[in-house]
């Protein structure tokens, strides 16, 4: 048993309305993106978020943009889907957040589609393409729209469409999602970043999908090149850190453990975010991937309740500390229980993991296994953020009781202190 907080926030969802699909329909743009766009209900949305323990999930459009040279169509467009993001969220309380569309490449629209959906509607932010048919982000067109949701302190959700140049033949054989939609994320953000978007307009907080996509192995490559190309008068001066620090990136897609590791290479465990893709991934593959990733970050010793809530619920708005991590204390606690005492003892077992992990800002993480060949025999993987937390823990009226009530069902108990080996340390990825 892993414990985290109850309350998990998915920030990578999608929603697809009939308006929508009806749109792209009409235009012959449902196979715009390689692959089809799949159906859509808030009834198994919900169902399936309750199946994963997921209590909210922040929508947004998917791809394609529903732009086909008409404003006026567009802004409609956009408009039906965020108007029944504002219905569901309003419909089914705590369970829906949005990022709005906008109907870009019209800076204009967009503009007056991201006021009334944030003043009006109550949207959480806005969701931007990596690119509206060849307009980038960090293109300079679009600098008066930045300047206004840096004006609100906006989140936005970005998320990658199809190039604006892309090889048709190409993408029928090795789909977008695969591999282009990741170097389409770490192109649109390097745009950014080499335009100096994101410490022009410093309110702004910006998700990153799918792991980071490629930016972990392109920014030093970018690094390594931006002074040189700036003595040939190529590129401008650009504070690389500084926008790096007003990013965010979502899990959702294959969160590896070296996904993981390069992910903390370029940021902190503070701007990590849990994210599904739903619809787009099967509903056993999501709930799998989910208890995979919670190993995984208990082999990287980062605090699931973290991860799975208080940095999205900080991201959004709420007043959340931010948790600091010293020298962590890594141990396997190794524990035979009376046989006949095994289903009481992990009723104590629950209830202390499941207080700690929800109170207690220094446990990281308590992650439990049984021996298959003897269910008595449990093994409990702890995390915490320091030698104080951990004395702090056991102090604790939760762990007393947890400690006094069972020391007569213990057979035997050892505490192994252990050294991470993060490289070392595999979560395989299934069921």
């Amino acid at each position: 048993m892993a414990f985290c907080s109850m309350a998990q926030i998915d920030v990578h969802s999608h929603i697809v309305t009939p308006q929508y699909l009806a749109a792209l329909e009409q235009h012959g743009a449902l196979m715009d993106e390689g692959f089809p766009i799949p159906h859509w209900d808030v009834e198994k949305h919900i169902a399936f978020m309750d199946r994963a323990g997921i209590s909210t999930a922040v929508l947004s459009m998917p791809a394609p943009q529903p732009w086909f040279g008409d404003v006026a169509e567009a802004a409609k467009i956009c408009r039906s889907v965020n108007e029944e993001c504002a219905l569901l969220k309003a419909r089914y309380p705590g369970r829906f957040m949005f990022c709005a569309a906008l109907p870009l490449p019209d800076v204009g629209a967009a503009i007056e589609e991201a006021r009334y959906a944030l003043d009006v509607l109550g949207a959480d932010g806005v969701k931007l393409a990596t690119n509206a048919y060849g307009q980038y982000l960090g293109d300079p067109a679009l600098d008066s729209l930045m300047a206004f949701l840096n004006e609100r302190h906006a989140v936005i959700i970005t998320h990658p469409h199809k190039p604006s140049a892309v090889n048709n033949q190409l993408i029928a054989s090795v789909p977008l999602a695969s591999y282009e939609y990741l170097a389409e994320t770490s192109r649109a953000i390097l745009n950014m970043v080499a335009h100096n978007i994101l410490v022009r307009y410093p309110n702004l907080r910006v998700v990153v999908p799918h792991c980071g996509s490629f930016l972990p192995t392109a920014l030093p490559r970018f690094r390594s090149l931006l002074p040189v190309m700036v003595k040939q008068g190529i590129m401008q001066p650009v504070d690389v850190d500084a926008n790096l620090s007003r990013l965010y990136y979502d899990l959702a897609g294959a969160p590896t453990d070296e996904a993981l590791d390069m992910l903390l290479d370029i940021t902190t465990p503070d701007h990590l975010l849990y994210g599904t893709d739903y619809p787009y991934v099967a509903e056993e593959a999501l709930i799998a991937g989910k208890r995979a990733l919670a190993g995984r970050l208990a082999l990287h010793a980062l605090a699931e309740e973290d991860i799975f809530a208080n940095n999205a619920r900080r991201l959004f708005g709420e007043s959340v500390p931010i948790r600091t991590y010293g020298e962590r204390i890594t141990r396997l606690a190794e524990i035979e229980v009376e046989p006949e005492m095994l289903e009481e003892y992990m009723a104590f077992a629950r209830e202390v993991g499941q207080v700690s992990m929800t109170t207690e800002p220094g446990v990281l993480a308590l992650f439990s296994m049984q021996a298959k060949d003897n269910p008595s025999k449990i093994y409990i993987l702890e995390v915490y953020a320091d030698n104080d937390a951990y004395q702090q823990h056991i102090r604790t009226a939760h762990f007393q009781k947890y400690k006094k009530s069972t020391e007569k069902m213990v057979r035997s108990l050892k505490l192994i202190d252990t050294t991470p080996m993060v490289k070392m340390g595999f979560v395989k990825y299934g069921k």
